[in-house]
């Protein structure tokens, strides 16, 4: 009932930006807190940033001060800008959606992912 598709991700440079963008598509009468997620190889998924409605945000301490997270209800629809790129961020970035609710019941979506690669 309840998709998220992200988009943005591809090869930089390191010290390049990139810019993700998830939406979510359905019958969706509200969300939540948004976020995302990273998982490097070998590594476990681990938090990059949260959203909610109101736009309070809440960062990992690795990306602070380089990674903005936004988002535009209307859209429903996360956006994750990542400036000053560093190979450590080489990662499959996921959107994440704390609470969607439908007509057909409340979720916790996530979705597909999306590759970003820095090369050094």
């Amino acid at each position: 009932q309840v998709q998220l598709v992200e988009s943005g991700g591809g090869l930089v440079q390191a010290g390049g930006s990139l810019r993700l963008s998830c939406a979510a598509s359905g019958s969706i009468l509200a969300i939540n807190a948004m976020g995302w997620y990273r998982q490097a190889p070998g590594q476990q998924r681990e938090l990059v940033a949260t959203i909610t409605p109101g736009g309070s945000t809440n960062y990992a301490d690795s990306v602070k001060g380089r990674f903005t997270i936004s988002r535009d209800n209307a859209k429903r629809t996360v956006y994750l800008q990542m400036n000053s790129l560093k190979p450590e961020d080489t990662a499959v970035y996921y959107c994440n959606a704390d609470r969607v609710l439908t007509i057909g019941g409340m979720y916790n979506p996530w979705g597909q992912g999306t590759q970003v690669t820095v090369s050094s």
